[in-house]
């Protein structure tokens, strides 16, 4: 005969385990170990149900996140004179900055002296559209002189280091030489050789000086806090001096100049892009500043013309 008091001893601790874990289902009832496991199984069931409906929409958002491309702050350098070639890679720049929206901001480096005025404006014009579409902010590494900071000035926000030069508004031209007559050349005209007379070069250079003028204005606005004799005067102001008076608004580097375009942007997490390794440019020409028999780059445009550059005084020999 088995053992009835060994039976009901087991049936009590069955009833006490279950009651342990299933206090609700314990009492007054018959407790069995299968409708214990198979309650536990649907509780479980019910937990990875809901984790599954609250992981689908986060897995649903990292795949959408993951499809769209991260926003990028490209970079347009300027490390020479602005005149043909340098005009034509920034305006390729440009362009692919407007055509790709992933592009959702630009910063211009710069250590220019400037260039040509025609060359200037065109980039201008360029940077103009691009501005209309998505913020632009400059960083003035060595220099931003004449053209340059014309470019800057039609950007968004000006950062410059404390001992960068900039400024040196204004216009240099070459003025034609007095008229004189080639026994081998005929001309239907005494300027046809010439183009103008010297004061009509004066009057055309003082026309470009006021376009410059209104340029910075248009650009700077009530930031400038001087007045139009000193803006100018054509001088170069270091980096602090300049946004002690307006005519850049902080000092700082090209991360800051970064951090400020995405600023504008609204967005964050973003990279960086140099443009000139995405966008289609041609290989530098002849150079734009005369070299010397012994290799020496001057300071001097190889060619006559009208230019919004600054050209520095050469050290005296003693």
């Amino acid at each position: 005969m088995p053992n009835i008091q060994y039976f009901d001893s087991y049936h009590n601790l069955i009833d006490k385990l279950g009651y342990l874990v299933y206090p609700e289902h314990s009492i007054n009832t018959p407790n069995k170990i299968g409708v214990v496991m198979n309650q536990n199984d649907l509780k479980w069931e019910n937990i990875r149900a809901w984790l599954l409906w609250l992981a689908l929409p986060l897995l649903l958002g990292i795949l959408i996140a993951s499809a769209i491309p991260q926003p990028v702050i490209g970079i347009i350098r300027l490390d020479d004179a602005i005149y043909s070639y340098t005009a034509r890679d920034m305006i390729a720049q440009i362009n692919y900055a407007i055509d790709h929206p992933e592009i959702r901001a630009v910063v211009l480096a710069f250590d220019s002296p400037g260039g040509t005025v025609v060359d200037t404006e065109a980039v201008y014009m360029e940077l103009a559209r691009l501005r209309e579409k998505k913020p632009v902010v400059t960083a003035v590494n060595g220099m931003a002189a004449s053209g340059a900071y014309y470019l800057s000035a039609g950007t968004d926000y000006i950062y410059a280091k404390p001992t960068s030069l900039v400024g040196n508004i204004g216009v240099i031209n070459y003025l034609p030489s007095a008229p004189f007559i080639f026994e081998e050349i005929i001309s239907t005209g005494p300027y046809k050789l010439w183009g103008s007379t010297r004061d009509s070069e004066m009057r055309q250079t003082d026309m470009i000086k006021e376009g410059f003028f209104k340029a910075v204005m248009l650009g700077r606005g009530d930031r400038i806090k001087v007045g139009p004799e000193v803006v100018l005067s054509g001088k170069i102001w270091i980096g602090s001096e300049a946004v002690r008076i307006g005519i850049a608004d902080k000092l700082g580097s090209e991360t800051d100049a970064f951090n400020k375009a995405a600023e504008l942007a609204k967005v964050t997490n973003f990279e960086t892009v140099d443009l000139r390794e995405l966008a289609v440019t041609s290989p530098p020409p002849s150079p734009f500043f005369i070299q010397s028999p012994e290799g020496v780059t001057l300071p001097y445009p190889s060619e006559p013309g009208t230019y919004l550059l600054f050209i520095p005084q050469l050290p005296v020999k003693k």
